[in-house]
């Protein structure tokens, strides 16, 4: 086995703009492209591999020629791939928007996944915010007194961010990404979104974009169960790198890994890893080859090789999910 490096699937967004090619170096095919996703496996997008001996195999394709080397367990045709991982560059604010659990998904829509996710800033443009739940207090009755007047963004929570800092954004929490950040997105293989205020803006035709608001007001927790502050990380050093883990759930893990001279594979387990180039560059070197790691670059190390090494200068955000037991 090799790692698998990908070439996205680009999205034309209303509110996109040009960092994803002038700071990640992609190749966009919009003048609005507000999303590359990156490592995907859904109806609504498909990335390719780049190179190697499964070069042009969309990942859907990948996972049933050889799903069992890649993920570490057997994988039937149907299954679903459980990450979608993306970058998004909002160069003006996207809407608010609430995703579903599980239940309320799999009831309402067609046996789609919920939508946990959680973000990890890259750049942000000074005073830029992110939405995260709502201020401290606000009941579901003010909510729709406000929503009904205009004014949501009265009773909305904001945190201004910077480079490095991590949302943890479980089903039911609201949010909205601010103009001027360009972050990664690491959830649920789901597109299931509801937007509850777009701030009176039309799309790229002009016309008002759907509202979703009773499904909206269905999913939004107004019991403040869920975190509305930046997550704090766990910090482990090891020589030549450091990890921060800032998220940890029943989906997945985000990691930032900081790598100073070299990261090690850390005698790790039986299921696949996913990693973000967000900074620096790197040698990938494993036991047929090395490859260059560029800001940028995302690429899954599959199950089965368990042996390999980065080294170099520079930041990765890692995902996997834990093994259970």
């Amino acid at each position: 086995m090799e790692p698998i490096f990908f070439n996205p699937d680009f999205k034309e967004r209303v509110w996109g703009g040009e960092k994803l090619a002038t700071v990640l170096n992609k190749s966009v095919p919009f003048k609005h492209t507000g999303e590359s996703w990156e490592v995907a496996c859904h109806k609504n997008g498909q990335s390719k591999v780049r190179f190697g001996q499964y070069t042009g195999l969309t990942l859907e394709e990948l996972l049933i020629q050889d799903g069992e080397k890649i993920l570490g367990k057997p994988f039937v045709d149907g299954d679903k791939f459980p990450l979608l991982i993306k970058f998004i560059d909002a160069k003006e604010k996207l809407s608010v928007q609430v995703h579903p659990d599980d239940a309320y998904a799999w009831e309402h829509e067609n046996g789609e996944y919920g939508k946990s996710e959680a973000w990890y800033v890259l750049q942000a443009d000074p005073g830029s915010k992110l939405i995260a739940g709502l201020k401290s207090g606000v009941s579901k009755e003010e909510f729709i007194e406000k929503l009904n007047m205009n004014r949501l963004e009265e009773v909305l929570n904001e945190i201004e961010v910077k480079a490095g800092d991590v949302l943890d954004i479980p089903a039911g929490l609201i949010h909205a990404i601010g103009d001027g950040i360009l972050l990664a997105e690491v959830q649920q293989n789901s597109d299931t979104t509801y937007r509850v205020y777009d701030w009176g803006r039309v799309g790229l035709d002009g016309k008002p974009r759907d509202l979703h608001i009773q499904s909206s007001i269905d999913v939004i927790d107004f019991t403040g169960m869920h975190s509305t502050e930046l997550a704090k990380p766990l910090i482990r050093k090891s020589e030549g790198y450091t990890i921060k883990e800032f998220v940890r759930n029943s989906y997945f893990i985000l990691d930032e890994i900081e790598v100073q001279d070299m990261f090690t594979s850390e005698g790790r387990g039986n299921y696949f890893e996913i990693f973000m180039c967000v900074d620096g560059a790197m040698h990938l070197t494993y036991m047929d080859g090395k490859l260059p790691v560029v800001k940028g670059d995302v690429f899954i190390i599959p199950a089965k090789l368990q042996d390999y090494y980065l080294k170099g200068h520079g930041k990765l955000v890692r995902t996997y999910i834990e093994e259970k037991a």
